[in-house]
């Protein structure tokens, strides 16, 4: 494939100017440096995406270990009366509420965990890469 510069077919680069090489370089810059946001973009968007899930999940947990509080409460009060079969039933309710809420305070964890570190790390590794694909050109240009 040809490579085109303003619509007009471009020479080799050995060929052109350096006026035409840095304009080259500005406008493959600019669509390296668009197309680097665009990544960046995407990457915080899962990010987001998997705090949010991770903090829904953390906030049900903390219902669930209230209802939890209140299960206890009434199961104490319930065994002070001295009826077993409903201090049974209450305490059963409440274990298995507060066994609930430590699955989704673990499920939580794990999808905060997964969002973290908040940077874009993809598109810092590959700006990076192109940095110094960019210092490794110019370097191989100047000693041409």
């Amino acid at each position: 494939m040809a490579d085109v510069l303003n619509g007009v077919p471009a020479r080799p680069i050995s060929e052109q100017s350096t006026a035409e090489l840095v304009q080259r370089a500005s406008e493959q810059l600019g669509r390296l440096v668009r197309d680097e946001i665009t990544l960046a973009k995407a990457e915080l968007t899962e990010k987001g995406k998997r705090a949010g899930i991770g903090a829904g999940l953390f906030g049900g947990a903390g219902v669930l270990a209230l209802y939890g509080l209140g299960a206890a409460i009434a199961t104490t009060v319930i065994a002070l009366d001295l009826v077993l079969p409903l201090w049974a039933a209450a305490l059963i309710v409440t274990v298995v509420l507060f066994a609930v809420a430590g699955v989704l305070a673990l499920l939580g964890k794990k999808q905060v965990n997964r969002a973290v570190p908040p940077e874009p790390s993809a598109a810092i590794a590959s700006v990076k890469a192109d940095v110094d694909e960019v210092k490794h050109a110019v370097k191989e240009r100047s000693r041409a």
